[in-house]
């Protein structure tokens, strides 16, 4: 409990923050889009459980360019 206490939350809460919006986003773009670059409920697990990174590899790479 006192590792929690020392944490600097200033530093933390806007990656925290930052990371659930492109979550978010990604998420709801995945669900719009029509065709991705793979298949969805492959994107949709690497949303969500590559937390940061899964959602900027879904922008980079998911997404399909028309």
């Amino acid at each position: 409990m006192e590792s929690l206490l020392s944490i600097n939350w200033a530093i933390i809460a806007p990656i925290i923050v930052i990371q659930l919006i492109l979550l978010v986003i990604a998420v709801i773009d995945l669900v719009r889009i029509e065709k991705t670059n793979g298949p969805k409920w492959m994107w949709a697990l690497i949303i969500l459980f590559g937390n940061l990174i899964g959602s900027i590899l879904y922008f980079i790479i998911g997404r399909r360019n028309h």
